[in-house]
């Protein structure tokens, strides 16, 4: 008996994948959880595992191909070796088989119909696009809503069946058809696909070119920095914070955060010192909910650090980086960043952050204006620290200074706020004895 491996349910907002590698080949046999083929998918490669076993038949992918959820993988032979009856002893008659003869299924009385067969559920990309307010076709629940209630959503072109109410026993109201218009409505206006892009003119006319498709790492990387681009009214303030002292104790204490296997790197420290920057401004740990009109504060401090690889930008999320020290960040960085380089980063270690840094000052520059990362409300940014002369009271000193940018979502976070949060950073690193004190 032949059986199929088709590719599992992608996750959200994850449409089609594309062929890294494949790891097997006809002849070879599969055992369950065995790792069929590689695939990049929300900036990562990962292993799909068989949930089949037996003998490969046919291969039906190829190294390049894109694959969405419900194609077919491979073709598996199930093993029926195991349920053959074994020989009769020697001198004992074997059993006659009795003849295979097809039994007819009973027939169906004349007044019942048979129903049509039904057809098979479409695959991802069969799916045609409709707004989000549509109901898939099938029995409609019932829902407990006045008239006036369905007139209204009638009227606005909501289907009810997909609202979730908020009375007692789930009773939808007009203003809970208001949200989750608003909501959709919200959706729809971020969503890249809502907004076409104008065709590329011919640039072979002016000379000659060369084309190469967009990996699936920097296509989620556009379609992500798109939709927070349109999302979020952004603004970025600008604040520079004298590090001398705090690289004298960089230098001075990095072997013995070497000697536990980590790096002592600026970007760990500053993880360190906004992680407590975030609990004491809870207001840009947040995220804005429009179509419920409320905000919602995260009780958790999870920090998303970028990481330039050859394959395109990788966020990787330092968990509770509030309650870690600093020689406990710089140990997991380096290991979350050693494996971005090599794509080996599962995709949940890149989900959940509350806040992102992106340090450039291994690379050089003043200043730069960061995409906030939504649905985060703000990302700090790091520019190389340089030399500048400082006046100490009587006369100038040099000092190393240390540029940083924070952009944020300007629905939530105000000008001062920003400010002032930003401010705490600065002082955190100026004397880095306020992140006992208060952080």
């Amino acid at each position: 008996m032949a059986s199929t491996l088709r590719v599992p349910e992608l996750g959200e907002n994850v449409d089609s994948v594309d062929v890294v590698k494949v790891l097997v080949a006809v002849g070879d046999t599969l055992a369950a959880g065995q790792s069929v083929i590689e695939v990049e998918t929300e900036k990562a490669s990962v292993e799909v595992p068989a949930t089949i076993a037996g003998t490969i038949t046919e291969v039906h992918v190829a190294a390049g191909a894109t694959l969405r959820a419900g194609d077919p993988i491979v073709t598996v032979a199930e093993d029926v070796a195991a349920q053959t009856p074994p020989p009769p002893d020697a001198g004992e008659a074997a059993p006659a088989a009795a003849p295979a003869e097809p039994v007819a299924p009973p027939a169906a009385p004349e007044s019942a119909p048979a129903p049509p067969p039904r057809p098979a559920p479409p695959t991802l990309g069969e799916m045609p696009l409709a707004p989000r307010w549509v109901a898939p076709e099938g029995p409609r629940k019932l829902v407990p809503a006045a008239p006036t209630v369905r007139r209204f959503a009638r009227e606005v072109g909501v289907d009810i069946t997909q609202v979730s109410g908020s009375g007692h026993g789930g009773r939808i109201s007009i203003d809970d058809i208001k949200a989750f218009a608003a909501r959709v409505v919200g959706q729809m206006t971020a969503s890249p696909a809502g907004a076409a892009s104008p065709e590329l003119p011919d640039l072979s006319a002016f000379g000659a070119i060369r084309r190469e498709p967009m990996s699936k790492i920097r296509q989620v990387t556009a379609r992500n920095l798109s939709r927070a681009w349109v999302m979020v009214p952004q603004v970025t303030n600008h604040d520079q914070a004298d590090i001398t002292g705090l690289e004298a104790l960089r230098r001075h204490y990095r072997d013995r955060v070497q000697s536990a296997g980590g790096k002592l790197t600026m970007t760990a420290i500053l993880v360190k010192v906004a992680g407590s920057a975030l609990k004491l401004h809870p207001k840009l740990n947040a995220a804005v909910d429009l179509g419920r009109q409320e905000i919602v504060f995260r009780e958790y401090v999870h920090i998303g650090v970028a990481v330039d690889t050859e394959h395109g930008l990788l966020v990787p999320v330092i968990r509770d980086a509030d309650r870690k020290n600093i020689t406990a960040i710089a140990i997991e960085l380096d290991d979350l960043a050693a494996r971005a380089r090599e794509r080996k980063l599962k995709p949940e270690e890149m989900q959940g952050g509350c806040f992102s840094i992106s340090n450039l000052g291994g690379i050089g520059g003043t200043a730069f204006t960061p995409i906030v990362n939504w649905p985060e409300v703000a990302i700090l940014g790091a520019s190389r620290a340089a030399t500048q002369p400082r006046w100490a009271g009587d006369r100038f000193e040099p000092r190393l200074v240390l540029p940083l940018s924070l952009s944020y979502d300007h629905r939530l976070v105000d000008g001062a706020d920003a400010a002032r949060f930003l401010r705490w950073i600065v002082e955190a690193l100026e004397e880095p004895l306020l992140l006992a004190l208060e952080g």
